[in-house]
């Protein structure tokens, strides 16, 4: 091997350690990661929480202000116990709703956020007791293909 085929071979390699990094970098600002500020853990409770996993937006009238982070079946309570982190610069209402909506009939499913009218804020930690659970399509498709509800 000759010094001319080490040199090649070192840019070669620098540029692809660049080209990675770059893209990591995308990544994390395109996820919301890298916003300035830090994050906070939320949980919420919901009877079905059909579409939704790790990693899943959590929207602000309908923009990303966080993710699902966990999700567990409560085995007291059979219910699903969900865990948000939000950009710290949102701050919620400790009346607010978290709902599991649609992205249309065969879109992915996102946890929405309603904010409530209290002046006393959600901290770390807290629970969003107002819940809206998940709607299943097919559901309501079997109820009124079978006339249930008449």
């Amino acid at each position: 091997m000759t010094m001319k085929e080490n040199v090649a071979e070192a840019l070669i390699g620098g540029v692809v350690v660049l080209v990675a990094a770059a893209f990591l970098v995308f990544m994390g600002q395109s996820s919301g990661l890298s916003r300035g500020g830090g994050l906070y853990e939320l949980t919420a409770q919901f009877r079905s929480a059909e579409g939704v996993s790790v990693g899943t937006d959590v929207r602000l009238a309908g923009v990303k202000v966080g993710s699902v982070t966990d999700v567990q079946l409560d085995p007291k309570t059979y219910l699903a116990t969900t865990k948000i982190a939000l950009n710290d610069d949102i701050k919620l209402p400790d009346d607010s709703e978290a709902g599991i909506a649609s992205e249309g009939l065969l879109g992915g499913a996102f946890v929405e956020l309603s904010p409530g009218g209290s002046e006393f804020m959600l901290a770390s930690g807290d629970e969003i007791i107002n819940t809206q659970s998940a709607v299943s399509l097919l559901e309501l498709l079997i109820k009124f293909a079978s006339g249930a509800g008449q």
